[in-house]
């Protein structure tokens, strides 16, 4: 089983949900953040007042899914998306020992 980290911006959420759900991916959890990379802050007038935005709102997609579906999610986010301007994202892989589900005790890929 792997867990992807999707970090993508704010207003593609709704796309990739529904694009995900179409392949049959439903399960996820999805979290505001903010962060930056390359894409660094920007400089926003207020009031009169120039100020700097250093931390740029992003939203985390966390998916834990069989190793079988890994590369089509990630086809899937990717094409879905990326606007190709700096700031689309990024998507981590990592590997997960053991899921439970707490409502029936189900484990590992019966608990996805």
């Amino acid at each position: 089983m792997k867990k992807i980290e999707a970090i993508i911006k704010p207003f593609k959420l709704d796309d990739v949900r529904e694009a995900l759900s179409d392949v049959g991916i439903t399960g996820m959890t999805v979290s505001e953040v903010k962060g930056f990379g390359r894409q660094k802050g920007h400089t926003e007038l207020y009031r009169g007042a120039e100020y700097m935005v250093d931390f740029l709102p992003k939203v985390k997609l966390d998916i834990v899914l069989g190793d079988d579906d890994v590369e089509r999610a990630i086809e899937v986010i990717v094409k879905t998306a990326q606007t190709g301007k700096i700031g689309d994202g990024k998507i981590f892989v990592t590997d997960v020992e053991r899921v439970v589900r707490i409502r029936t005790a189900e484990e590992d890929e019966d608990a996805i």
